[in-house]
C-alpha cells in the first residue's frame, strides 16, 4: 500500500472494538494502582466471574490456583479453587478477560470470557493431563478433521523463549546459511495458504455480485448487516483492504454476535499494516467463537508483533482443534523459523502421514532434516515432494540448494533436477541446478555439460549472477584469464553485493599484473563480507530462539 494511503487510513481509520485479550498471560505482581485496572469504578455496575477446574477426565481439581488477566500490560487477579474444584472472582469491571488455571505444573488453556453489566457467568476450566504442555495448550484429545484425526501428541513443548546471539549449527557456516535461506523459502510456501474468510461462513452475495450491485445495496439499506458484511468480505477477497474496513465494522456494529466480520476486520487491519488493531480483532473474534482459522491468524498476528511464543502456542492449538495441511505446515514453519530443528521435523513428519498428498509438506520436512544435517534424509524427502507433482518447482529449488552446501548429495537428486530441466527448458534455475549437480560429481562423462548448462542459465537469465561466477570459475582453471574476467565482471554488475565474484576478480586481476585493480577487488570483497556478517549476526540477534520441555526432562535452549 502506498504510504501515503496508509497515512491516510491511519489519520482517519474507523474507531475499532475496544479492550482485547491477549493469550498467554503472565502472573504479575499485585500493586495498588495495578489493582484498580481491574476493579470497578466507583457507581459502576459489577459483574461476576464464577467457574470450577476440571482434569481431562472431568474430576474437579481442589487447591488449582485460577489466574484472571485483562488487557496487556495488565494486573492478574489470583484465587484458588475449593474442595469441589470451584472458584469465583467478584466485583469486576464489566469487559473481556482472560482465565487459565494451574497445579502441580499442570496448566490449562487460556480460556476467554467477555461479561457486561450485572453479569454472573460460569465457565469450566481443563486441566491438561500432560505436565510437559505449556500454559495455552489444549487438551491432547484427538478431534477429527473429515476423518483424519490428530493423534500424534508431541514428544515436545514450547517452555519459552530466548536470545540467539551465537548461532549454532552442523557443518560450516555456509551450510547453516542455507539452512536459514531454506526457512525463508519455507514460510513464502506458507504464504501460499495465507489467511482468508473461510469459505463456508461466508454469504454467497459477498462472493458472486458486482461492487456497483453490493454498493447500490448498501446504499438502498445503510443499516442491513447482509449489505455491509457482503461490501466488505467482497473488497476483502479484492484485496481493498482498506476500503473493507468501514463496512466490516458497521457489520460487526449490527450484529454483535457474529464473530466472522471481527475476523474478517483482523484480516483488514492485517493488510494495511495495523497490526495492533488486528490483534484486537481476532482476540473479539475468539471471545465469540473458538476456531482454529481464528487461532492460526492469532499466531500470525503474534509472530508479526514479537511474541512468537504465543503464536507457536496459538498453532498448536489450531492443529489440534482441526489437523488440517494448512494448520500442520503453519506450526512446523513457526518452529523451524525459531531453531526448533528437531521439532519442526517432527510436526512436518506428523503432518505428512495425515496429508500424504501435500507437495509443501513434504518439501518443508526435507528443509527441517537439512538443517539437522541429515542430508540423505533430506534429499529423500525433496525427492519425494518432486514425485507428488512433477509440475511443482519448489521442491527442485530446494534439491538445488542443498545440492550447493551438502557433501554428497543423494542419487534420487539427479534424476529429479535432469527431469525438473527436461519439464522447465525455459527455467534458468532448472539450467543452473543441474549444472552445478554435474560439476560436482567427480566421474562425471560430460564435462563440457555443465559449462554448457551455465551458459544456457545466462541466456535464459542475463542477470544471473550466480552462474556468471561459475563460468568464470571455470574459464579461470583452464587459465584463460581474459575470459574469467569478462564473467567475473558480469557477474558483480547482476550482483555488486557477490562478494566471492569481487574475490576472485581480484585475483584474475593480480595473474594479469594489474595490481591496482586487484587491491580495489580484494577491499570490495574485505567490506561486503563484513557488511553481510554483521547483517547475519544482527537477524541472529533479533531471532527468539525457542526453549523446548521434552517428556520427563528439564527445559532446554535447542541448539542445532
Amino acid at each position: 500500500m502506498p504510504k501515503i494511503m496508509m497515512n491516510a487510513f491511519l489519520r482517519n481509520r474507523p474507531r475499532c472494538l475496544s479492550t482485547i485479550l491477549l493469550l498467554g498471560a503472565i502472573m504479575t505482581p499485585m500493586t495498588p494502582p495495578a489493582m484498580a485496572q481491574l476493579a470497578p469504578e466507583q457507581g459502576v455496575a459489577t459483574t461476576r466471574l464464577s467457574g470450577s477446574v476440571v482434569d481431562a477426565a472431568g474430576t474437579p481439581v481442589p487447591g488449582a490456583v485460577v489466574v484472571l488477566k485483562v488487557g496487556e500490560g495488565s494486573a492478574s487477579l489470583t484465587t484458588t479453587t475449593d474442595a469441589n474444584g470451584s472458584f469465583v472472582f467478584k466485583t469486576l469491571r464489566p469487559g473481556n478477560y482472560t482465565v487459565r488455571a494451574e497445579r502441580a505444573g499442570v496448566r490449562s488453556i487460556n480460556v476467554t470470557v467477555a461479561v457486561s453489566t450485572g453479569d454472573a457467568k460460569e465457565i469450566r476450566v481443563v486441566l491438561d493431563r500432560s505436565e510437559a504442555l505449556p500454559a495455552a495448550s489444549p487438551p491432547a484429545t484427538p478431534l477429527s478433521d473429515e476423518g483424519i484425526e490428530f493423534s500424534d501428541t508431541p514428544s515436545f513443548a514450547v517452555a519459552g523463549v530466548t536470545d540467539w546471539t551465537a548461532a549454532g549449527g552442523h557443518g560450516s557456516d555456509a551450510t547453516l546459511r542455507t539452512s536459514e535461506d531454506l526457512t525463508r523459502e519455507t514460510l513464502r510456501l506458507k504464504a501460499q495458504g495465507a489467511a482468508e474468510p473461510p469459505s463456508e461462513k461466508n454469504r454467497a452475495s459477498g462472493d458472486h455480485n458486482s461492487e456497483a450491485s453490493l454498493l447500490a445495496a448498501l446504499a438502498a439499506a445503510p443499516q442491513s448487516y447482509a449489505a455491509n458484511h457482503d461490501l466488505g468480505v467482497f473488497y476483502l477477497r479484492s484485496a481493498r483492504f482498506l476500503q473493507a474496513v468501514r463496512p466490516l465494522q458497521t457489520a460487526s456494529k449490527l450484529n454483535r454476535a457474529a464473530a466472522d466480520d471481527e475476523y474478517y476486520l483482523a484480516l483488514a487491519c492485517q493488510g494495511v499494516g495495523d497490526l495492533a488493531r488486528a490483534q484486537q480483532h481476532i482476540q473479539q473474534a475468539l471471545a465469540k467463537d473458538d476456531t482454529a482459522d481464528y487461532h492460526r491468524l492469532a499466531g500470525e498476528l503474534d509472530e508479526k508483533l514479537g511474541d512468537p511464543l504465543a503464536a507457536v502456542q496459538q498453532d498448536e492449538y489450531a492443529v489440534r482443534m482441526v489437523p488440517s495441511e494448512e494448520n500442520y505446515f503453519v506450526w512446523g514453519s513457526e518452529l523451524l523459523l525459531h531453531r526448533a530443528i528437531w521439532q519442526a521435523s517432527e510436526v512436518f513428519a506428523n503432518g505428512t502421514r495425515l496429508h500424504p498428498t501435500s507437495v509443501r509438506m513434504r518439501t518443508a520436512w526435507g528443509a527441517a532434516l537439512f538443517a539437522g544435517a541429515k542430508y540423505e534424509e533430506s534429499a529423500t524427502q525433496l525427492c519425494a515432494a518432486s514425485d507428488l507433482d512433477p509440475a511443482d518447482t519448489a521442491p527442485y529449488l530446494f534439491m538445488g540448494r542443498i545440492v550447493l552446501a551438502s557433501p554428497s548429495p543423494t542419487a534420487c537428486v539427479q534424476q529429479k533436477l535432469e527431469r525438473f530441466l527436461q519439464g522447465h527448458p525455459g527455467n534458468a534455475d532448472a539450467a543452473y541446478f543441474y549444472a552445478m549437480y554435474l560439476s560436482r560429481q567427480s566421474t562425471t562423462p560430460a564435462p563440457q555439460r555443465a559449462e554448457t548448462l551455465l551458459r544456457k542459465a545466462v541466456e535464459l537469465d542475463p542477470k544471473y549472477a550466480d552462474a556468471y561466477l561459475q563460468l568464470g570459475i571455470l574459464s579461470f582453471a583452464r587459465r584463460d584469464y581474459p575470459e574469467a574476467i569478462r564473467f567475473y565482471i558480469r557477474a558483480v554488475g547482476a550482483d555488486p553485493q557477490q562478494g566471492e565474484a569481487h574475490y576472485r576478480l581480484g585475483v584474475a586481476y593480480d595473474r594479469t599484473g594489474t595490481a591496482e585493480k586487484a587491491k580495489q577487488e580484494f577491499l570490495l570483497h574485505d567490506a561486503i563480507q563484513k557488511a553481510q556478517a554483521e547483517a547475519v549476526e544482527q537477524q541472529r540477534r533479533q531471532l527468539k530462539q525457542f526453549l523446548i520441555v521434552l517428556q520427563n526432562q528439564p527445559a532446554y535452549s535447542v541448539k542445532p
